[in-house]
């Protein structure tokens, strides 16, 4: 039978695809039976300068670090709620403080715990806080505030070893304590104080401690301020750090890139009660001078002036012709006081203790306190325009603090008017001053806080016994080309300077 054209061409396709898939099986088989692999894409890699960390020095610092366990005596709980345990008496006595700052001491979620073996008896609150050896024969440091009102003492180190301790000595004014590990044939990784003057604002710290009972945590950040007061006390020269802190990292160290302390947590910013990035340090210069007394079981005893201050504003610094808002400003000294034997007197601005200068209230305790008691010390004061030196031998803080007696003001008898000032005034019956019978509310001496009883007793300096003497006071001001005079006030025992304008307006 012959072929037609059509049918032989459909067969010489037929046998092209039919070579073709032959041609690819063979291919095919061939891949799988040499093994050869895929060409897959490489995984991500980027070369990067890499952060330096801190786990060199968190291994060197950490066994040095140690929780602290406090065992106290049984209080009853209070209804008024608070703060977790037994914060410092400067956060429960300003309302202020104790709503901010939250004392960040206590076991886990700061609860007390109940005794197992009989839950009817009495619990023994347990609370944990932070230290840190400072010595290989076993001190250590802390807070006050950890330690206070505790019956027993417990340090467990970063190993999970347990030793008692024993209490050394407390300083309240700056919350520092000491306790004291015995463990023979035991000598224990320490740290050193650092040299905080060398801090600078924005350099790295890492924050070690016990947080929450957690044990050893640790938290990096960095200084974020100097000489921060927070109202704690006279002493204030907190280092703020932004290192999160919580309860229970109460007396743990801060820690320099080197190794070195340079504060010591003891107070947090928190509006929540937990950690908001502000903390505050007790700087190591000002531990390290309270621990060495403290480990010869000694108490810390500060120099006392004997005055009563306050700030020297832009008013005051005109009224006087200071050229800056810098010292403090006298206004009493405190009777049998070292102030007042040496001759500083009310109105004076003290400008310099031994040289160095004062430049606000704080600072000016901060360096009396750093004295001995019996040291003699040269205290530069401001007055009358110019600057005198007086020697003052200083005396021991007293316990409680001294008010100066002022004498209250007696009944008037007779008024005059300062009308430019808006103030009603009369002689005191002793002739010391004159009392405020009468002021103005729409007046300059209403905005500045004087009130109907203040005894007014100088006027830039000059004692004054009339009215008269005030209205001479002014234009003496007046003439020097001053626009406000430095008013003295009495009241309620205490002394206080506002300023007044010259003229009205």
């Amino acid at each position: 039978m012959t072929a037609t054209p059509t049918s032989s061409r459909t067969r010489s396709r037929l046998a092209a695809a039919a070579a073709s898939l032959a041609i690819a099986g063979a291919i095919g088989v061939g891949a799988l039976t040499t093994g050869t692999a895929p060409v897959m894409a490489e995984a991500v890699s980027v070369q990067a300068p890499q952060v330096p960390g801190f786990a060199d020095l968190v291994e060197k610092v950490s066994p040095a670090v140690v929780s602290v366990q406090v065992k106290a005596k049984v209080q009853p709980a209070s209804d008024e709620g608070g703060l977790p345990f037994d914060a410092p008496d400067f956060f429960q006595d300003n309302p202020q403080l104790k709503r901010f700052f939250k004392e960040f001491r206590g076991g886990p979620n700061g609860q007390r715990f109940q005794h197992r073996e009989n839950p009817n008896r009495q619990p023994r609150p347990v609370a944990q806080g932070s230290g840190f050896f400072i010595s290989e024969d076993g001190y250590i440091v802390t807070n006050n505030h950890v330690v206070d009102g505790g019956s027993a003492f417990t340090i467990v180190t970063t190993d999970g070893k347990e030793f008692d301790a024993k209490l050394v000595g407390t300083d309240q004014r700056t919350d520092l304590a000491v306790l004291k590990v015995d463990a023979k044939d035991q000598k224990f990784t320490y740290v050193e104080f650092a040299d905080d003057s060398k801090v600078r604002v924005g350099d790295w710290v890492v924050a070690v401690g016990n947080p929450f009972g957690l044990g050893g945590t640790v938290t990096s950040g960095i200084v974020s301020a100097r000489g921060r007061d927070i109202g704690a006390g006279p002493y204030d020269d907190f280092i703020q750090i932004d290192a999160p802190v919580n309860r229970g990292n109460s007396g743990g160290p801060t820690f320099n890139q080197s190794g070195q302390v340079v504060g010591i947590n003891t107070a947090i910013f928190s509006p929540s009660g937990g950690s908001v990035g502000i903390a505050f340090d007790i700087p190591a210069s000002t531990a390290k001078q309270v621990v060495e007394v403290l480990m010869k079981g000694g108490t810390v005893e500060r120099g006392w002036l004997g005055v009563e201050i306050q700030p020297v504003t832009a008013d005051i610094a005109e009224s006087l012709g200071l050229k800056t808002e810098k010292g403090a400003l006298v206004s009493g000294a405190q009777d049998d006081s070292p102030a007042k034997k040496a001759g500083i007197v009310a109105g004076d601005v003290i400008t310099q203790v031994d040289g160095k200068d004062v430049a606000t209230t704080k600072e000016l305790a901060r360096l009396i306190g750093a004295y001995q008691p019996g040291k003699s010390v040269d205290v530069t004061v401001w007055r009358g325009g110019k600057a005198e030196t007086i020697k003052v031998d200083l005396g021991k803080l007293p316990n409680g603090d001294k008010m100066a007696s002022a004498g209250k003001p007696s009944e008037p008898s007779g008024t005059n008017s300062l009308a430019d000032l808006g103030l009603t005034v009369t002689k005191s019956e002793d002739g010391k001053g004159v009392v405020v019978t009468d002021v103005d509310p729409d007046s300059d001496a209403a905005d500045r806080g004087i009130q109907p009883g203040d005894v007014i007793t100088a006027v830039n300096a000059q004692e004054v016994a009339g009215a008269s003497d005030i209205s001479a006071a002014m234009k003496e001001a007046q003439k020097s080309g001053r626009k406000q005079v430095l008013v003295q006030i009495s009241r309620e025992d205490t002394n206080r300077f506002v300023t007044l304008p010259v003229a009205k307006g």
